[in-house]
């Protein structure tokens, strides 16, 4: 038999795919994120009842065994909240688990956020990267954000309704002028879709904000590097020091000038900071990524 990822609705029902309503009608267990929500869209689609199992990171280690010795001979649906199963959730750590088990495993097509964001940005898609949910610290989110749009590629998001303001704070801190398209509530009856720059579009969503939400950041321009060479490394980082700026904002800082890599001037500045007897680090201070 097989572990057959079924995707599902993120809010219109209509959305479901006649090849995923007749896998949860033959399935022999049903593998959801939360029974209960599983549970309403058996009932929704008119779906007698099953035998369902509980599968999230909570519970993973403990239960992809057993899960698997079902697929071995039954067939095992395995379903998510909303959406393509194995999509920022442990379910991708499961069809790992299946391949080195030799246990057979099926996608089927369906429902993405991912890709229906990306498509409704109207930004260029010959190549994209989807970065999944930002960070939770500003710091660390502030480091991504910068690593993504030197990329010069368009980049696809999640994050929660509590931290997307934040989230969209901490891109504007790195580029004010960004282009952002956000798409919160897709398929759903109070869909809304906002483009332009972060803080903008932060400002264009309701307090408080409710509902699943997904962003797409236009690619950036590359910052060019100056044509002058002549930067004194130690006067730029000893001013910067004495001003209390931390090391990663020093480093990024002095990237955009010309100075040199990112990581290595985070190096730099780190010894240079020890050097003066400043200290060590603070743990909301992350080294860039």
């Amino acid at each position: 038999m097989a572990l057959i990822f079924v995707p599902t609705p993120l809010g219109n029902l209509g959305d479901v795919t006649l090849r995923s309503i007749q896998a949860l009608r033959d399935a022999d267990v049903i593998v959801a994120e939360d029974t209960r929500v599983a549970r309403r869209l058996l009932n929704a689609l008119e779906i007698g009842p099953k035998e369902l199992w509980s599968y999230r990171e909570q519970n993973a280690a403990s239960v992809t065994g057993g899960i698997l010795e079902r697929a071995r001979e039954q067939r095992v649906a395995v379903v998510t909240d909303a959406g393509m199963p194995g999509i920022s959730d442990p379910g991708i750590d499961l069809v790992a688990a299946a391949r080195a088990a030799a246990v057979a495993v099926e996608v089927l097509p369906g429902p993405s956020a991912l890709l229906g964001a990306a498509v409704l940005s109207g930004f260029p898609l010959r190549r994209f990267r989807f970065e999944g949910f930002p960070s939770r610290t500003s710091s660390a989110r502030r480091e991504e954000f910068d690593s993504a749009l030197r990329t010069s590629l368009t980049t696809v998001w999640y994050e929660s309704p509590q931290r997307i303001v934040a989230a969209l704070t901490d891109l504007a801190t790195v580029a004010p002028d960004a282009q952002v398209f956000l798409v919160r509530e897709y398929t759903k009856r109070f869909e809304q879709q906002l483009l332009g720059a972060p803080a903008q579009v932060a400002a264009a969503l309701e307090a408080p904000v409710r509902g699943e939400i997904a962003f797409v950041i236009a690619p950036y321009p590359s910052v060019p590097a100056p044509a002058h060479t002549d930067i004194d490394l130690d006067a730029a980082i000893d001013a910067r020091l004495d001003a209390g700026e931390h090391a990663g904002d020093i480093a990024r800082a002095l990237a955009r000038e010309g100075a040199g890599d990112r990581r290595d001037l985070y190096a730099k500045v780190s010894e240079r900071k020890a050097g003066r007897g400043m200290g060590r680090k603070s743990a909301a201070e992350d080294p860039p990524s």
